[in-house]
């Protein structure tokens, strides 16, 4: 008996530290994005890019000598899962680096762990202003946020003679916040601010909304939110007969998917994106992003997810130019390795500056975003 109890725990403790080594071969980075919930098609998009980024990566040698190995985990869409999941990762899986959580509120529900654990992130797609405001040193964000929307929407309102314009949101941290800024930069600019409509992330109906905007004396609407919902919007907007302008906000629309989707109902859409799959040759990068493209492809996913997918391709490269720049897998060495890098994105360079109070500054790079219109169900690029 106790010979056959010792033999069970050499081969656990065998087992132990061969997993033990194979662990200290590779670098972990942890990815905490929605894969299954209201947000579960944009997470996996954005984890089918990180994963290209990682093979991209190891395929040419790794970094510091080593592979890297993506340690995926579902937040569910939802903060509360969010949160945890970072702790997990941080705690069980030992990762010294993190990418998420998509929605803005997603990722504010993680920030205090990393302030916590003192663990860097970047964050590839949440646009709430106040992710790099509130004082977390911790976040490294590029995408932009809503105010680096509105200010380069600024250059062509007066193009579209904008007089008045209504939102419907989603209500939550981001497309709260998309209301406000760019009602902010619209009243600078003289234009009227009428109904700021909100609807939950899981709603399916949103035609009491559109019925008040319907009846409104606006031109415009400001819409936010992710693909599926949007493509009920445009559904039902056509259904009651809105004729007016809708332009949608924070780059997470995948306008192929809505033109599949929603048909007809799609055109005369605007959308700000912050990638132009559908014109390598007039992205910042032209060679990388023709490579990204037919990479996705081979692999066999949908060309709708490339505006989506390219987030968690340079997230990835991202963390991993500041592993190499910080020399060791580390949290701290890897935080302060952000600040000296520079990474030719799929939407322009990847620098990061300072953004929030004196001290405790969060670091935010700030793409190119660009305005697409869906005409006769074909984009087309309009010019800010």
């Amino acid at each position: 008996m106790t010979r056959a109890f010792e033999l069970v725990r050499t081969i656990a403790l065998a087992t132990t530290l061969i997993g033990g080594t194979a662990g200290a071969q590779t670098i972990k980075i942890g990815v905490n994005e929605p894969l299954t919930g209201a947000f579960a098609a944009s997470g996996t998009y954005v984890v089918n890019g990180a994963k290209i980024a990682a093979d991209e990566i190891n395929a040419k040698g790794g970094i510091l000598g080593k592979k890297i190995e993506l340690v995926v985990e579902d937040n569910k869409s939802n903060p509360t899962e969010a949160a945890a999941v970072a702790e997990k990762l941080i705690t069980s899986d030992k990762v010294p680096v993190l990418m998420g959580a998509w929605g803005s509120s997603l990722t504010l529900a993680v920030m205090p762990k990393l302030m916590e654990y003192e663990t860097p992130m970047v964050v590839e797609t949440s646009s709430s202003g106040k992710i790099t405001t509130t004082g977390n040193p911790f976040i490294f964000r590029i995408s932009p946020p809503s105010a680096i929307e509105a200010a380069a929407f600024k250059g062509i309102v007066d193009k579209l003679a904008l007089k008045k314009v209504d939102f419907l949101v989603i209500n939550n941290d981001w497309g709260r916040g998309t209301a406000e800024d760019f009602s902010k930069m619209m009243k600078e600019k003289g234009i009227s601010i009428g109904l700021v409509e909100t609807m939950d992330q899981g709603a399916q109906d949103m035609s009491a909304q559109l019925s008040k905007i319907k009846s409104s004396d606006s031109e415009t609407v400001i819409v936010t939110t992710a693909v599926d919902q949007l493509t009920l919007i445009f559904k039902q907007a056509a259904a009651l007969g809105l004729k007016k302008r809708i332009i949608t906000t924070g780059g997470s629309q995948n306008p192929d998917q809505i033109i599949a989707q929603a048909g007809a109902a799609a055109n005369g859409t605007m959308h700000l994106t912050t990638f132009l799959p559908w014109f390598p040759d007039k992205t910042p990068n032209p060679e990388a992003t023709r490579y990204f493209i037919a990479e996705w492809k081979k692999r066999g996913f949908d060309f709708a997810g490339c505006t989506e997918s390219f987030r968690g391709y340079d997230g990835i490269r991202t963390v991993a130019a500041a592993i190499e720049k910080a020399g060791k897998a580390e949290p701290a060495a890897i935080k302060a390795a952000f600040w000296d890098i520079k990474v030719k994105g799929l939407n322009g360079d990847i620098v990061f500056r300072k953004s929030g109070p004196e001290g405790k500054e969060s670091g935010q790079s700030q793409p190119n975003v660009y305005l697409i219109e869906i005409a006769d169900g074909k984009i087309e690029m309009k010019t800010l």
